[in-house]
Parts: C-alpha cells; sequence; structure tokens
C-alpha cells in the first residue's frame, strides 16, 4: 500500500491537497498521513481515518522516524521567509534517510533569476532535491488569487490602489486549481523526476484586474503607480513588519520585470478540468471584496 505523506497539513493548501486526494483523486484514507508541527490540529483529518504525524522540520532527529514508510512525500515550503532553507534542507536529508521513494516540493516561477528577495530560498530547496538523488517532482506555484485579499479590499474601501507593478502581469491562480493539480501529481506520478508550473490560463496587470474588481463590485478603483521605496514605507505604515516588507514589495518588482506572467497550461492538464477565471473568482469572492 502506498502511503503519501502532506506536510503542513494543517495550513490552507495542505488540506485542499488533502480533501482532493480523497475526492478527485479516489485515494483511500489509510494511504493518506498527515503531517504537522502541532498534530493537535489535524482532529479532523484524523476522524476520516487519516494518520496524522508530527512533522517539525526544525527538529532534525524527529524526522526519520515521521517519515518513516513513506512512498511520496510532499514538502510544502514552510512560511518562516529568511529561515527556512536550512529546516527544509533537513527533511530533504531525513527523506533520504527514511528511504523515501519520491519527494514532491512547492517552490515558485523562475526561483534562479526572479526579484523576488525568497525567490533564492526556493532555489536553494530545489537544488538540494536534485542533489539527494531521489526522484522529484517540484510545482512551481504562481501567485494564488486568495492573495489579492491582502490589497484588494482596501483598495477598493478608498477607490485608490497603490502599486509598482506598472504593466507587468500575474499569472494568478486559485488556491483549489493548485491543490487539485497537486493532489493528481502526487496520486499518479510520472516515471521521471519532472518541474510544473502551475498558472492560470491568463496573465493579468493590476490595472486590468482592477478594472474586473470594479465591474463586479460596482467601486471605482483607480490604480496609482508608485516606486518600490514607497511602497515598502507604505506596507510599514499598513503594520508589515519592517523586517518582512522589503520581500512582500519585491512581488511588485518581480511582476514588472515580467517573472510571475507565465502561462502554461500543466495546472490545467494535471487538473484534468479548466481552472477558474479570475473574474469568476472574483464574483464569488464579493462578499469579501467589499470588507
Amino acid at each position: 500500500m502506498t502511503k503519501i505523506l502532506i506536510t503542513g497539513a494543517s495550513g490552507h493548501l495542505g488540506k485542499l491537497v488533502i480533501e482532493h486526494l480523497l475526492q478527485s483523486q479516489h485515494v483511500a484514507a489509510s494511504e493518506i498521513v498527515a503531517g504537522s508541527r502541532k498534530p493537535e490540529a489535524l482532529t479532523e483529518l484524523a476522524a476520516k481515518g487519516i494518520e496524522t504525524r508530527r512533522v517539525d522540520f526544525t527538529d532534525p532527529a524527529s524526522l526519520p522516524a515521521a517519515f518513516a514508510g513513506i512512498d511520496r512525500l510532499l514538502i510544502i515550503s514552510t512560511d518562516a521567509i529568511g529561515s527556512r532553507v536550512e529546516p527544509q534542507k533537513a527533511a530533504i536529508a531525513a527523506a533520504v534517510s527514511a528511504k523515501v521513494g519520491r519527494i514532491f516540493y512547492t517552490s515558485m516561477p523562475k526561483p534562479d533569476t526572479s526579484k523576488i528577495l525568497f525567490a533564492p530560498e526556493h532555489q536553494a530547496t530545489e537544488q538540494a532535491i536534485k542533489d539527494s538523488g531521489l526522484a522529484y517532482t517540484i510545482f512551481r506555484n504562481n501567485w494564488y488569487m486568495e492573495n489579492l485579499f491582502m490589497a484588494l479590499p482596501s483598495a477598493l474601501a478608498s477607490g485608490q490602489w497603490y502599486q509598482a507593478s506598472g504593466a507587468g502581469k500575474t499569472a494568478y491562480i486559485a488556491r483549489a486549481d493548485i491543490a487539485r493539480a497537486m493532489a493528481a501529481g502526487l496520486a499518479k506520478p510520472v516515471a521521471d523526476s519532472v518541474i510544473y508550473t502551475l498558472n492560470g490560463e491568463h496573465a493579468y496587470s493590476n490595472p486590468e484586474i482592477a478594472a474586473l474588481a470594479a465591474k463586479v463590485t460596482g467601486k471605482p478603483l483607480t490604480v496609482v503607480d508608485i516606486t518600490d521605496e514607497q511602497l515598502v514605507q507604505g506596507m510599514i505604515s499598513a503594520g508589515v513588519p519592517a523586517a518582512v516588507a522589503p520581500a512582500f514589495a519585491s512581488v511588485d518588482a518581480a511582476v514588472r520585470a515580467g517573472d510571475l506572467d507565465i502561462v502554461s497550461d500543466d495546472a490545467r492538464k494535471l487538473a484534468g478540468q479548466p481552472l477558474m477565471t479570475l473574474e469568476a473568482f472574483l464574483d464569488a469572492s464579493k462578499a469579501v471584496l467589499l470588507g
């Protein structure tokens, strides 16, 4: 019996991947293992017959046992920006020690050249996976449509969207579509090591997104171009910690440079169905957008 371990299983993406393993891919609950630093947060999954384990990348000594008997391991990149490379390398080393059959990893587009400040963390993790000698599947996930909730509600409230992306575009994809695609890759992996780029089927500039949001909500929205430094300062003023504001702001620089406008059909092919369009997502999210 194949055993598939999902790390970060208490998070939004991890839960959705498990949901699609069960529902879309018809994987038996007995073949799924949910891992988290806090296994007590996995009670709902346990109630479905899914085994739960403590998986803490910052406790390397515990990882070989956590990965014991696992055939396919999905490492969902942690949210510890600036300090996740070594823990993720520890997880990869533990996977080798535990004789895991295949590693899966959630990366980002163009990790070797992207202007996003935390891109090198993904590149380093990808390289460690390649150096491990294990078969691998890397999912280079583009920006979630849900990430727009960090900017659009307040922008719609004020009528102005301050951005430093210029005319650059992003091929946003719904988190559920990414999870569906990843579940398919986990359930039916190809024989060779492979890298998928998971993104929406169309790339949008922020002015185009503003027009869609205005259409959906009936509220006018003007895009205001600012500099990278102004964006950083604006984030700090809005409560984003000064230590991470430059990393978040660098996403706009990456969009401006064309780092996130990749349009491939990997996600649609893996998911086996059309992906949610951005307009449909915004329409379904009207209540969130209007606060």
